[in-house]
């Protein structure tokens, strides 16, 4: 936990000392701070007594990128089964897809960690999302397979980019105490999209034809890159600083950046490594998103071959049912972290550890058990499981990288979630043409979402240490 003592230049830090109790034991907490919050602006007067002294803009404008990410990404999912009449390829290849394009974004992930420590984070997700808008119309223009399956590769390579600046740039804004939900509306913007994808997929392509999907979604695409750039640059570390304030131990203030020289891009990745909580938290949500991206890509195609639906209906229920239960997971499972974070010990990591457990129990059914009411049900319970986990190792992500490593931090949790999350729709892919079922296929995601558990349960003890280290750095 934080320290209880004073900093030796408190004396020269422009705070108000008034307190909120009378009791003499406590530390000093203000009421109020001037600090530099904003690059490029002066010193801002920042209320300590609100849970989010700047506001939920940041984290709003964020999820809405992180939504139509995911939207884009997952309409190959809705429209598979036109698109694979048109241009004839197997399921092997239809694997592939998100496969190719994940490996693709992956290779440029860490140098984009160094640019989101170093670079305006704010225009580095405007221009992402400019360059998905632009894959997406590529996609619906292509005239072959290998031209569509080279825009979906392009798109891979954009869509991971976005990632690491959005997830500092949150942090910044967000004190450790509303991390959690702030991580949450990111997630949920994230995991909203997934099925919001596959279901408008399926239903364009039905109603209209396959390239029709790709066109429409550039155009939201392209506001949402504007409202990126009306974002505001925060310094680094505001949000720790203010966490500090609230604890009594005030600080000199903070400049934009550091002076210190930096490592080189894999030296600072193999540092960060070496933290237990985010070794481990990367391990177990590598596990997952092997699981989740099978799971999610394949879902609309279980529903039709095995419950004698077609490819609309399949689409709709999929994605109706998963976003229902991530908005309820979401809801529940970062206001459950942040209620007690700090509180209670390794509390972040012990929340989601309960909420994985239950997806992957839930999971289990839906696999196991046929019907089709049964199987709606357990995929609402599991996406609550997994909606309710991830906002939560994210915010312990960021708790236990100090603020001017955390563009790298999460470009390492990117880069090897991602390339679990690769793995998940080829594997199916393949079994399924190898054993002629699919049903059959989606036995191997099981274990990886069990092992992903026991991993959490490993490192649950050592989060509050990490996370005194990485503030004491800040």
């Amino acid at each position: 936990m934080i320290h209880d003592e004073r900093h030796p230049d408190m004396s020269d830090s422009p705070v108000d000392d008034r307190t909120p109790g009378s009791d003499g034991d406590s530390p000093t907490v203000p009421a109020t701070a001037s600090l530099v919050a904003f690059a490029g602006r002066g010193p801002v007067e920042v209320d300590l007594a609100k849970p989010v002294p700047f506001g939920w803009w940041a984290a709003i404008v964020v999820a809405l990128v992180a939504f139509i990410d995911r939207v884009e990404v997952n309409l190959v999912a809705g429209a598979l089964p036109a698109i694979q009449d048109h241009f004839g390829f197997s399921d092997t290849w239809a694997g592939a897809i998100p496969t190719a394009a994940a490996i693709a974004g992956v290779v440029l992930l860490l140098p984009a960690g160094r640019l989101a420590d170093t670079g305006r984070r704010s225009t580095i997700i405007g221009l992402v999302v400019l360059a998905w808008a632009a894959c997406s119309i590529m996609s619906g223009l292509a005239t072959t397979f290998a031209l569509f399956f080279i825009t979906r590769i392009l798109l891979g390579a954009a869509g991971q980019l976005y990632n690491p600046p959005a997830s500092s740039l949150l942090a910044d804004y967000y004190p450790g105490s509303a991390r959690g939900k702030a991580y949450g509306m990111e997630r949920a913007g994230y995991y909203i999209g997934l099925p919001v994808g596959v279901a408008l997929g399926g239903a364009v392509a039905e109603a209209f034809d396959w390239r029709s999907v790709f066109f429409i979604i550039a155009v939201p695409g392209l506001l949402i890159a504007v409202l990126a750039f009306t974002l505001r640059e925060p310094v680094r570390g505001v949000g720790d600083r203010i966490d500090r304030l609230r604890a009594g131990v005030a600080e000199v203030e903070a400049t934009a950046a550091t002076d210190a020289p930096r490592q080189s891009v894999t030296s600072e990745a193999r540092a960060l490594l070496r933290i237990p909580t985010l070794r481990g938290v990367i391990i177990s949500l590598c596990l997952l998103y092997l699981g989740l991206g099978g799971l999610f890509y394949w879902l609309p195609t279980l529903l039709e071959r095995t419950e004698d639906l077609d490819a609309a209906a399949a689409s709709g229920l999929a994605g109706g049912v998963g976003g229902t239960g991530i908005v309820i997971g979401i809801i529940i499972g970062s206001r459950l972290g942040d209620k007690y974070h700090r509180v209670r010990a390794g509390w972040r990591v012990r929340v989601s550890l309960g909420f994985l457990f239950l997806g992957a129990v839930a999971i289990t059914g839906v696999v196991l058990l046929p019907g089709l009411g049964i199987r709606l049900t357990l995929v609402a319970i599991a996406c609550v499981g997994f909606a309710g986990a991830i906002p939560n190792l994210t915010a312990a992500s960021a708790d236990v990288v100090p603020a001017t490593q955390r563009g790298i931090g999460f470009a390492l949790l990117q880069f090897l979630t991602t390339l679990g999350g690769a793995l998940g729709p080829l594997i199916i892919g393949i079994v399924s043409d190898t054993t002629g079922s699919i049903n059959l296929a989606f036995l191997g995601l099981l274990p990886p979402l069990f092992a992903s558990v026991l991993v959490l349960r490993a490192i649950s003890s050592s989060y509050d240490e990490d996370a005194d280290r990485a503030l004491a750095r800040d």
